[in-house]
């Protein structure tokens, strides 16, 4: 939690647009009484009981932002599966074939879904007597080397009042993009990527597959702030690990209600089919960081299997945060007084002016004013630094959303200038120019050696004539192999054995 000394002349300018709503009687008057029984929504990374033990159900992240390159279309990036080790095979990380991966969008401010794209995904195997993941080196997704394969379908739903007026599919068996195994395994993943863009009609077009987190923050806030002493800051927890992510970037006129009315509110769900065959809402998310931090342990579940059209019922802990008190508690910084009006309107309306709807019901949502351009330099702070494109308008990869919260929780637009934060600001590899944007995922060769263990060269070094044809060496071969195997010299054996094995099947099976 330390200060931030990068921000920009126009860091007013959110707190500008709040005052002038509160002057004008829209937050206290308008925004809470008009709340009423019901629920919030929005997670992080394993951010209730239950959803922490089902990972592949588990939504880490939404993000909204016009396209960039593209400024007449809305990009939606939505992860799932936190914490995706690279080298965790064999079997790596599908997305559930009893599932719902939904996309929600609400055009008109009235807590309701009107449009929803829905993926579901099917698994295909094509050796099941092997263990692996894949049986050579792959180069395509077609590739038969690629053993265990998914392809997803979307079908778009409109709704009116939460009741289905009319569905189709508008796409059907497209492949996903695999995890990154590494590269003996997939020497060149981009390619993949690639093949695994599908056009949509219309302009649209849509992208599953793996992808580094791009979520950047400090995640030892859980030990009491940072160590309570701010010892512990500065690293970025998600560094190296990969999640599955769901892009689907869509014509601007496609999801609003009209060029008058440009805001869009976004949200993603989960549903997990049950043992009786119906589905169950198990996870959703909306704005970063409300579900993990804002609400207490008692509605966390609760939270997850809400809808935005009910989201009163946990106004309490938006107006009440916990959390500065807790950072009042542990390095005496003063908490604002409550009740926290000036969250209700950021959080749960939207910025007059700026990307709140007419008429908008409160409700937790990711509120996106798709008129707004995307900027030629964005900043990491979004609107709290003067860039209207970013945070809390829509969800940016590059924004840093960590301090901008930190610093409005801790009364920024009441008037208690700060500049915390966690001393991580950008996410630790670039993402990209073109869709879907997300960076590329961390291959599992890489795994071990990102954290700290014997470099491959020292092992090489270290085998040595232990990798000589047997009789090379004689009895002082066998010495060595014996006394190397607890360095690894067994394990790079048993590989050689299992490559030409792995041959052997794959000519078997093709």
């Amino acid at each position: 939690m330390t200060p931030n000394s990068t921000r920009g002349t126009g860091h007013r300018s959110l707190v500008t647009l709040i005052c002038g709503a509160l002057a004008a009687g829209g937050l206290a008057a308008a925004g809470v009484a008009t709340l009423e029984p019901g629920a919030a929504s929005a997670s992080s990374h394993r951010e209730a009981p239950l959803i922490s033990g089902q990972p592949q159900y588990d939504n880490t992240d939404v993000y909204a932002f016009v396209s960039p390159d593209k400024p007449d279309t809305t990009t939606i990036v939505a992860n799932w599966i936190p914490f995706e080790e690279p080298a965790g095979g064999p079997n790596f990380f599908p997305f559930a074939e009893d599932a719902q991966y939904d996309l929600h969008i609400d055009n008109d401010g009235d807590a309701q879904g009107d449009l929803l794209f829905r993926y579901t995904f099917k698994t295909h195997t094509k050796n099941k007597k092997t263990f692996l993941y894949n049986t050579g080196p792959v180069t395509s997704l077609d590739d038969p080397d690629l053993n265990v394969t998914q392809t997803y379908d979307i079908e778009l739903v409109k709704l009116r009042h939460q009741k289905v007026v009319y569905k189709t599919k508008v796409a059907d068996d497209v492949p996903v993009a695999p995890s990154n195994v590494g590269k003996a395994s997939m020497p060149d993943y981009n390619t993949l990527r690639k093949q695994a863009v599908h056009k949509l009609t219309n302009g649209a077009q849509t992208f599953a597959g793996q992808a580094d987190d791009p979520f950047f923050l400090d995640l030892r806030v859980f030990d009491l702030l940072y160590g309570g002493n701010l010892t512990e800051v500065g690293n970025d927890t998600l560094k190296g690990y990969n999640v599955n992510s769901i892009a689907l970037q869509v014509p601007n006129d496609m999801i609003t209600e009209s060029h008058e009315q440009p805001i869009v509110g976004v949200w993603s769900t989960t549903q997990r089919r049950n043992a009786q065959g119906y589905y169950a809402q198990v996870s959703r998310l909306g704005s970063p960081l409300v579900n993990e931090v804002v609400n207490p342990l008692k509605d966390k579940d609760k939270f997850n299997a809400s809808n935005p059209y009910d989201d009163g019922q946990f106004l309490k802990n938006v107006t009440n945060p916990e959390l500065p008190k807790l950072i009042e508690a542990i390095y005496k910084i003063k908490a604002p007084a409550e009740p926290r009006n000036d969250l209700v309107d950021v959080f749960l309306k939207g910025v007059k002016g700026l990307n709140q709807p007419p008429y908008v019901r409160p409700s937790e949502e990711l509120r996106l004013n798709t008129s707004i351009k995307p900027a030629a330099s964005p900043k990491r702070l979004g609107v709290l630094d003067g860039d209207n494109a970013g945070f809390p308008n829509g969800r940016r990869l590059t924004d840093d959303v960590i301090d901008a919260s930190l610093q409005v929780l801790e009364g920024e637009l009441l008037g208690a200038k700060n500049d915390l934060g966690d001393a991580v600001d950008k996410n630790d590899k670039n993402f990209e120019h073109a869709f879907p944007y997300v960076a590329l995922p961390t291959e599992g060769s890489r795994g071990p050696l990102a954290k700290g263990t014997t470099d491959g060269a020292d092992v090489r070094s270290q085998l040595g004539d232990a990798l000589q044809p047997a009789g090379a060496g004689g009895k002082d071969n066998m010495t060595l192999i014996a006394g190397s195997a607890g360095a690894g010299a067994l394990g790079i054996l048993l590989i050689g054995g299992a490559l030409m094995w792995w041959r052997r099947m794959r000519d078997r099976a093709y």
